[in-house]
């Protein structure tokens, strides 16, 4: 099945920016075969909110550039909107309707984040933008179908934003019923973006299958969170000022250094960062042509990325953790893709559990949830999946987990669950998925780490896991940093009430008047 869905429906388009404050002007760029499409704007939180509408907008309808998956779209400004001072921080769905065009190819999506001037909450999410453009093939190509430079100025591909979902048909790692057997070759996943023309990396990124669960669930539980995007750690280092709580959720696997820096200033200083999130971290990014382009020459930066000859190694865009780069992501987060980057995922444990096992059942993480040792955590659902973070793991006098070392893990940490997870090598992949032509993941991380593909590195970056851990890598006088491994997280919230109570006890640690307290637990 295709996936290049560009032209797919008779009206797309993109926002100028993907972030803005109250007061700036919001420009949409269309293009629509259709003579005459309708604007709708919703602010998407507990609800689906109008806060704009103008219908009967004059189509036209622009070429796509040969360039336009790595150089954007270039088309004129359709729709010029200052956002009114009103409208709060938070996720705005443009709706595009086109009139009389084909039921099922009539509507077309772009988005904006409101990013608050001043905080407004003590919550601050990060969607992880980067890593939807990363995925997003419209224009053709993405960063896993042979490109190393991604614009942020086209449509997303369809289903990234709004779809018709299942919560199992259209993820990755379809959690199983009493007597299933695992769809270790994605077929199931298949067939439903087969029905409904969606590209395959519908369920690997983009603000419906992640972040709108989380924000839905969040503010719908009485949460308050301002919003920003991936870049705005970069182009707006500010951004994080005035929070106590900094947090990604699903799938935040591209960071450039400014956004990390960003991010590790703010707990050096004492403020609290959570990763609930999978495969966090694992390639570094530069964002180039003002913020318009994003460039990761991924498995072949080390031939490829001329940062690398120029003499700025450190600055390749490859894997965080590759020793040219050396600034692996388990400094900061307590784990990472190479201990454990795939669960229930293809041949990688395709029948586990897809919960975490429980270790440290009095860790303030899971107080009020009561789990004991030895429970799962998020079985129902299929939590942990498809793509995770790991670290190496021993045990101590007790028998209980403790990060091992090794692999850059902060001394202070501590692991409260986990569960196993893998690497993946070529030809354990699902037969849906392209993986690289003559190696996978496993053979990569393998050579890049440990020097060679022979049995013994192989073998080293085999068995991995997904972790719990808390950590604070930056000492006593720094902040923490929370680790829930996996990008699957966000599917247990809607009725799993361990999840829920989980994530509540990470929004609420903040505010508790002694860190080392118990959090207050709601009525």
């Amino acid at each position: 099945m295709t996936e290049d869905f560009t032209g797919y429906d008779a009206v797309e388009g993109y926002c100028g920016r993907l972030s803005y404050v109250a007061g700036e002007t919001m420009t949409l760029h269309v293009s629509s075969t259709s003579a005459r499409y309708d604007v709708a704007i919703h602010r998407w939180g507990a609800e689906r909110v109008e806060v704009w509408r103008r219908e009967g907008v004059i189509g036209q309808r622009h070429d796509v550039p040969d360039d336009a998956d790595a150089h954007g779209c270039g088309w004129p400004a359709a729709v010029e909107l200052t956002l009114d001072a009103g409208w709060r921080s938070g996720f705005y769905d443009v709706t595009l309707t086109a009139h009389g065009a084909a039921p099922e190819h009539d509507v077309g999506h772009a988005c904006f984040v409101v990013r608050a001037a001043e905080p407004t909450a003590s919550r601050l999410l990060v969607l992880a933008t980067n890593t939807y453009n990363a995925y997003n093939a419209w224009g053709g190509r993405s960063l896993y179908t042979g490109g190393d430079h991604v614009s942020f100025r086209r449509p997303f591909g369809r289903g990234m934003i709004d779809r018709i979902g299942t919560a199992r048909d259209d993820r990755k790692a379809r959690p199983l019923r009493w007597a299933e057997e695992p769809d270790v070759d994605g077929d199931v996943y298949e067939r439903h973006r087969a029905v409904h023309g969606l590209p395959g990396y519908i369920g690997s990124a983009g603000w419906f299958t992640y972040e709108r669960r989380f924000v839905e669930w969040a503010e719908g539980s009485g949460y308050e969170l301002d919003l920003a995007i991936s870049s705005d750690l970069e182009e707006h280092p500010d951004v994080v000022d005035g929070y106590e709580l900094v947090l990604g959720v699903g799938h935040d696997e591209y960071w450039s250094a400014l956004a990390r820096n960003t991010v590790e200033s703010f707990v050096r200083t004492g403020g609290t960062y959570a990763s609930l999130s999978g495969n966090t971290m694992f390639w570094q990014v530069r964002l180039e042509d003002g913020g318009d382009t994003m460039v990761c020459h991924k498995y072949s930066a080390h031939d490829t990325d001329p940062v690398v000859g120029a003499g700025r190694p450190q600055g390749m865009t490859g894997m965080w953790c590759d020793p040219l780069v050396g600034r692996p992501e388990t400094t900061f987060l307590g784990a990472g893709s190479a201990y454990g980057l795939y669960s229930r995922f293809g041949a990688a444990t395709p029948r586990g559990s897809g919960a975490f096992t429980v270790y440290r059942d009095d860790h303030w993480l899971l107080a009020g949830t009561g789990l004991r040792y030895g429970d799962l955590l998020g079985a129902k659902h299929g939590v942990v999946g498809y793509e995770t973070v790991g670290c190496r793991l021993g045990l101590d006098e007790l028998q209980l987990p403790v990060a091992a070392g090794g692999d850059g893990t902060p001394e202070e940490i501590e692991v409260v669950a986990f569960t196993p997870a893998s690497n993946l090598a070529a030809g354990e992949y699902p037969a849906s998925i392209a993986a690289l032509e003559d190696q996978g993941d496993l053979e990569f991380i393998a050579t890049r780490l440990h020097g060679g593909v022979d049995d013994a590195s192989l073998a080293r970056v085999r068995h991995g896991n997904a972790v719990m851990v808390v950590c604070r890598p930056f000492g006593a006088r720094g902040g923490e940093v929370i680790t829930i491994g996996t990008t699957d997280w966000v599917f247990g919230l809607a009725d799993d009430p361990a999840v829920g109570r989980v994530t509540r006890n990470v929004l609420d640690r903040t505010e508790r008047s002694s860190r080392d307290a118990e959090p207050t637990l709601p009525a």
